[in-house]
This record gives structure tokens, C-alpha cells and sequence, in this order.
């Protein structure tokens, strides 16, 4: 009898060191170490792309580097050339991307949007995709997924002339078109052990839904074709389909004049689409360049009212800053001014602060970008702030 109540003793007494060492765990955790989901936007421009020869730029065999190593100053203190810390790198070498990669995971960064382009039947600048990240040695590290680009291709890509009307590409697509893209998304990216997935489904943004509308050939059409892509993906394996919209302007934006409706609200179109979340690719398109405070106070009060308008959740968006003047060779174009990482750092909390307070909807939040160095937006370290930025997001969010 002794000996079985000693057992006893000695098992509730490791129990309650077990239970006493876990409370002391979870109390000894950060507050930033709570999980959450910071997707960075990908430009896959900085490689040489065979069809950059098609529409007749890159000429050095760089991809857009060669933009950013020649753009010059246009006043006194401008900040142009933008120097990056790792060098030019070509984004589609696996071992290039493997650094982006473990500097991205171990500051918190651990989804990449990649944009993703199609045009005239076939896609552009995949390789950074397919060869740079799928690739690397390390993918397996950080998810991704895609946000199809389906904008008019132009000249605005040229870095050598201000004239940015010429279009190389359509960006709209029919449905047959659009159902050939579909099977080598879902076969060769929704497959992908690390695609990003919410409840089980895909996710997949869309950059400009009234493109994709008209194209299709209107609200009915495109729903069909959505409706099509959600079954084809039900019939790979997978629970559902998550449709990711890109909002563009303040309410009402872009969506409420669709072609031959006048009653259609974007709410309601969300919906009839099917689209189950909305996030921001950029500031820039729903607020003017601002000194970097006041730009990014005026963008975040935008937050409460796409909470508001739409009954889907919205994932709040940071943007680092706003300068495409290396895409204008002669003018100097508006500009966000005085950005820095500590004021970034404060955008960071502000949209910790709304994933929290929203409990019901996934802790994603976006950012732009990984590397928009032609529009001076990015996280890759370069010259003048090292790693700055990359710090602000580990300094909230934390790092693996």
C-alpha cells in the first residue's frame, strides 16, 4: 500500500511540475511571437527574361536592374541611385533566392506574393517563380502564392522613354483563354506542398477585377469562369477555392461602374464573384504621395471603411514607400518623401493592432513590397538602411 501511494504521489507531483513548467512557458512567450502571416509582394522583373527582347528592353540581359543602376538624380539629396546590399542579383538563380529567403524567415517574412503574369497565351517572367524559388533549396521554409497581374503590359516598363503609352500586352483574357491558365495554376502551384492556403483552400489574388469583368465579358461570364476554377480545384483535392481581391480606390472604387449595370455595388459584386477575402497591393492607389507620416495615416484610415463596406474579411496592407521615378527618364514624377524604417515600424503595429482585433478572420497582412525598386518600395536591405526595414517587421512580429 505504501508503495502504490508513493507511485501516486511521485506521478501527481511530475504532473504538476509539467503543468507549473508550461504556465511559466507560455508566460516567458513574447507578445510578438504569436503567429501571424506577413506576405511581402514579389516583382519577379530583376532576371532575363527571354520576352523582354519581344518588346524591346533590358537590353544589358538584367531584367529591370538595369533601370535601377542608371537612374540618376533629379534635385539635390535625391536618394536615386538606390543601391540593393546583395548586388544585382538574378532572381531566378536558386541560390540568390535562397538567401532572400532564409533574411525573409528569420525577420518574419514568411509568405511571398509572387506577381504573375499571362499574355498572349502563355506566361512572362515564371522563372522566378519556377527556377528562382520553387528552386531553391530552402523553399520549404516560407509559403507563397500568386496574385495573377492581369493589367495591360506598357511601356510604362521602358526606362528609356517618358512616353508610357505604347501597350506590348493586353491584360484581359476570354474564357478559353483563362480556362487553359487555370489547369497550370492548379497543377503546377496549387500542388505545391508549401502554397499558401486558408482552411485548406488555394489562395489567388487578382490584381484588377474590372479587367478580368470585362474581359470575361461581364459580371455573369466572369462569375461562370470563377465558378469553373473553384470546381477544378475541388476536383484536385482541395475543400474550396480562396479568391483574394486587390482593392484599388476609395469606396466607391473602380468596381461600381461595370458596363452595363448601374445598380451593382462592389459588396455585392465581391460577393456574386465568389471572392472570400480583399487586401491592397499599394498605397499609391487610393491615396496621392505624401510626405511618409501623413501618406501612411490617411491610407490606414482607409482601413475602417473596407472593414465596413464589405461583409469579407479585409487584411490590412503596408506600404514601404512610393518612387517610380527610375521608370521616367526626364521627369520627376510625385513622390513619397521621408520614409523610414521607424515610422514603417509604426504601420506595422497599427495593422497588428487590426488582425487582433478582428479574432475571426486569418492574422494576414500584407506588404509592399519584397523588392518594387523601381517604384522605392522594399524590404531587400540596401545602402542606406542595411536591413533597417526587414528589422521593423522582426521587431513586431518576430523571427524563426
Amino acid at each position: 500500500m505504501r508503495k502504490r501511494n508513493e507511485r501516486f504521489f511521485l506521478r501527481f507531483l511530475a504532473t504538476g511540475i509539467v503543468f507549473i513548467l508550461g504556465v511559466m512557458s507560455l508566460h516567458a512567450q513574447p507578445a510578438n511571437q504569436q503567429h501571424y502571416d506577413i506576405a511581402a509582394y514579389v516583382w519577379p522583373g530583376y532576371q532575363p527574361d527571354a520576352r523582354f527582347k519581344d518588346i524591346g528592353v533590358f537590353k544589358d540581359g538584367k531584367g529591370e536592374w538595369e533601370a535601377i543602376y542608371n537612374a540618376k538624380p533629379k534635385f539635390p539629396g535625391d536618394k536615386q541611385p538606390e543601391v540593393p546590399l546583395w548586388g544585382y542579383t538574378n532572381e531566378a538563380d536558386p541560390k540568390a533566392v535562397e538567401q532572400k529567403i532564409d533574411a525573409a524567415v528569420s525577420h518574419g517574412v514568411n509568405v511571398f506574393i509572387y506577381d504573375w503574369y499571362w499574355y498572349d497565351g502563355r506566361s512572362f517572367l515564371e522563372n522566378g517563380l519556377d527556377k528562382g524559388f520553387l528552386g531553391a533549396s530552402n523553399r520549404n521554409k516560407m509559403k507563397f502564392y500568386l496574385m495573377w497581374a492581369n493589367h495591360d503590359h506598357s511601356s510604362y516598363l521602358d526606362y528609356t522613354t517618358d512616353d508610357k503609352s505604347k501597350i506590348y500586352w493586353r491584360g484581359g483574357v476570354d474564357r478559353p483563354t483563362f480556362n487553359t491558365m487555370i489547369v497550370h495554376i492548379i497543377k503546377d502551384y496549387f500542388s505545391q506542398p508549401n502554397y499558401y492556403k486558408i482552411n485548406g483552400e488555394p489562395v489567388i489574388s487578382i490584381y484588377e477585377l474590372s479587367t478580368f469583368i470585362k474581359g470575361m465579358g461581364g459580371i455573369k461570364q466572369a462569375k461562370d469562369a470563377l465558378d469553373y476554377f473553384t470546381q477544378k480545384t475541388k476536383e484536385a483535392g482541395f475543400p474550396g477555392l480562396h479568391l483574394q481581391g486587390v482593392l484599388w480606390g476609395a469606396i466607391p472604387s473602380n468596381l461600381s461602374a461595370v458596363p452595363g449595370d448601374t445598380t451593382v455595388t462592389q459588396n455585392n459584386t465581391i460577393l456574386a464573384l465568389g471572392f472570400k477575402s480583399l487586401t491592397n497591393y499599394q498605397w499609391i492607389h487610393y491615396v496621392s504621395p505624401d510626405r511618409y507620416d501623413k501618406w501612411g495615416d490617411k491610407a490606414i484610415a482607409g482601413w475602417a471603411t473596407f472593414s465596413k463596406e464589405f461583409t469579407v474579411p479585409y487584411f490590412p496592407h503596408v506600404s514601404i514607400s512610393w518612387d517610380n521615378n527610375p521608370r521616367f527618364p526626364k521627369t520627376l514624377q510625385p513622390m513619397v518623401t521621408n520614409a523610414t524604417p521607424a515610422e514603417f515600424k509604426r504601420f506595422l503595429l497599427q495593422a497588428k493592432e487590426y488582425v487582433d482585433s478582428h479574432p475571426n478572420q486569418p492574422k494576414l497582412i500584407t506588404i509592399n513590397a519584397w523588392n518594387e525598386w523601381a517604384e522605392g518600395s522594399y524590404l531587400e536591405p540596401d545602402k542606406e538602411h542595411g536591413y533597417g526595414y526587414l528589422d521593423a517587421v522582426k521587431e513586431v512580429f518576430g523571427g524563426k
